[in-house]
Order: structure tokens, then sequence, then C-alpha cells
């Protein structure tokens, strides 16, 4: 299969490194340019020596690579609808990060480019191809643990906003400033903006669509950032299972310009926990381990060594797959924006302190 010749834009999400090293070991792409939205960002990924051409101009790198089929969108979520805008124009493909937008008229516009073009269009939720995650898909599906009354799961990490800090920015990362809750000096954006994942893996674990949920945000454990940074979510899905849900930056870390070792205090960068309760037995899993930790450099923190499989294989593959035969992927825009309107359905909870019905 000839490889996809793909780009990199912007550069200023967290997962962006990940994709340095996806896109030079993975032999079904091309990686041929990058775009960094500042003269720093763009230093910053030199220093790396991955040989890629690099430009400040996003326009440029387009004109300069016609030969571009692919880009991964890697920005701060209100930059995606602009660059929709560009790619659809030019008829190249589509991996977009966990939020295309938070605006759902913005969302509506976003298909019906993709629709209109023709180009595939997948969103970034690597959390489904994580081998436990397909355990428990496989057990939930197999009846296992016969009828499902219930899902815990936690999606806990540390903050990125001081490496990445238009996620402290609520324009930047919902869209627009939006009050959390009346008399509260916080916005919309901040940690329930970052974790997507367990909303859309209980619609894919259940095949079912929320009814209703309820969301409270506690005081925040970084008191300098303009966003939430802890919060639970209950709730209940259409077929009757319920579920309580942990998207927080609980995780502490050292505010580092540049993500590396020692970032996590303690215990670890991430956790993501699963519990499923059924009629016939309970399953507990871990989706991030396990992981090697140890005591040391540079500030006598806990530094973790990841061991865990490589999700960004298969959704990688599953995104070449796509284009070279013309699929719809998986997690595609129509299907996540059942997820989307769950994660604003929670904002406008924790404004009314009140259930909303979806």
């Amino acid at each position: 299969m000839k490889p996809i010749k793909i780009a990199i834009l912007s550069l200023t999400h967290g997962h962006s490194r990940k994709y340095f090293q996806t896109l030079k070991e993975n032999p079904n792409f091309e990686w041929v340019a990058v775009s960094a939205e500042t003269e720093k960002i763009k230093n910053v990924f030199l220093k790396g020596n991955y040989g890629i051409p690099c430009y400040t101009n996003e326009q440029e790198m387009f004109d300069k690579h016609p030969e571009i089929e692919a880009v991964v969108m890697a920005s701060a979520n209100n930059k995606h609808l602009d660059q929709f805008k560009t790619c659809t124009q030019r008829h190249i493909n589509i991996l977009c990060m966990k939020v295309p937008t938070f605006d759902m008229d913005e969302y509506a516009q976003m298909i019906e480019m993709v629709e209109e073009s023709g180009i595939v269009c997948q969103i970034e939720l690597e959390l489904h191809y994580n081998p436990v995650m397909a355990r428990i898909k496989q057990l939930v599906s197999s009846n296992e643990l016969g009828k499902i009354s219930s899902i815990n799961a936690t999606n806990i990490t540390l903050s990125p906003v001081w490496a990445f800090p238009w996620q402290n920015d609520a324009e930047a990362s919902y869209g627009k400033q939006v009050q959390l809750r009346p008399g509260d000096n916080r916005f919309r954006g901040g940690a329930l903006a970052d974790h997507p994942h367990v909303f859309d893996m209980i619609r894919c674990l259940t095949n079912s669509e929320f009814e209703y949920l309820y969301a409270e945000a506690g005081q925040n454990i970084r008191k300098d950032i303009q966003v939430e940074d802890n919060l639970l979510v209950s709730g209940k899905m259409k077929n009757g299972i319920r579920f309580l849900f942990d998207p927080s930056w609980s995780r502490l870390e050292e505010r580092l310009e540049i993500p590396g070792p020692g970032w996590e205090i303690y215990p670890k960068r991430m956790e993501v926990n699963v519990s499923i309760s059924g009629e016939k037995g309970v399953l507990l899993a871990d989706c991030f381990g396990p992981n090697v930790y140890h005591n040391g450099a540079p500030n006598d923190r806990y530094t973790v060594q990841y061991t865990y499989f490589d999700e960004w294989i298969g959704m990688m593959d599953e995104f070449v797959d796509c284009i070279r035969n013309r699929k719809i992927p998986k997690i595609n825009l129509k299907w996540h924006r059942e997820t989307v309107e769950a994660m604003n359905a929670c904002y406008e909870s924790i404004a009314s302190e009140s259930v909303v019905y979806l």
C-alpha cells in the first residue's frame, strides 16, 4: 500500500509529540511537513532533529507541499473550524484532536464541509485502540458479566496548561468565555474539555445514548488557573445503565514548559480505570498499567516509564485504511457529536446545579 503523505498542524496539543514517533516509525505514512504556530514552538520541534521541514505559516506549508494527503490537526479547539475550511477546500484528510468544537453550529458546518469534500475525517480518541479496552468490549458483548447495571470510570491526569497554555484559555479551549456557574470566577474549558474518552467509551460499551446526567465541579486544586480542574459526573443511559465518571486533572505535576521526565509528582501521570457491575460479576480494569516508576531526576519526583501497548498503532492504521479504501472511521464527526453534546450538558448541569436531560 502506498504510504500516506501526512503533515502535522500547529503542534500545540498535548498529544503532538506522540505523533513524532508514530509518523517516523509507521511505514504506512510518509511524514512530509509540520506547521508551528510560533517561532518558539518551531525551535522546540527543530531541537528534536526529526529532519522534517517546519513552517510558521500554515498556508506556506500547504503551498510548498501540494503532495500532502492528510493532516494531524494538533491545535487548540478554537483553531479547528478554520483548519477544517482549509483542509476541505484542498481535499486533505483530517485526523482531528479530541474536541472538534463545542459550538454545535460550527460542528454542523464541519460535518457539511467534510461530506461535501468527500474527505476522511477521524476523531482522535485513542482509548478505543487500547488492548485492555478491547478486552472489556469483548467481555461485555459476550455477556460474560450478564446484564450490566453500572459503570464507574476515571480519566484523571495531570494538568497540561503549563506546557500548552491554550488549555487554560477559555476562548481557545471552549471557544468563548462562559462562566462555569453563577458567582464562580472560573470558565468552561478545563479538565472536562480535555477528557471526552469516558463519555465516548460508555456509548460504545453499552450501545446506548445518554438519558440524563448531573455534574458537579469541586474547588480547583490549582488556584491560579481560570478553568475547572476537577469534577464528577453521574447519570443514566437510555437502556438503564447508571454511570459515575471522574474526568479530572487530579494528578499533580511540575510546571514544565516542555513535558519530560519528572513532570508527574505523585503517583503517576494518568489513570484510566474502569469498573463494570453486572448480574454475573464485576470487572475491574486499569487501562494504563503496568508502568514502571522511580523516584529520580530531574527533581527527585516520581518518574513514569510507560510499558503499555501503543494505541496509536491501531488508530493510525485505521486512518490509513479509511483513506485508501474510502471507509468511514469508527470515531467520525457524526458519531462523536453525541459525546460533545453530553460534555456540553455537563457544563449546563454545573451551571444550573440540576440534572440535564439529553
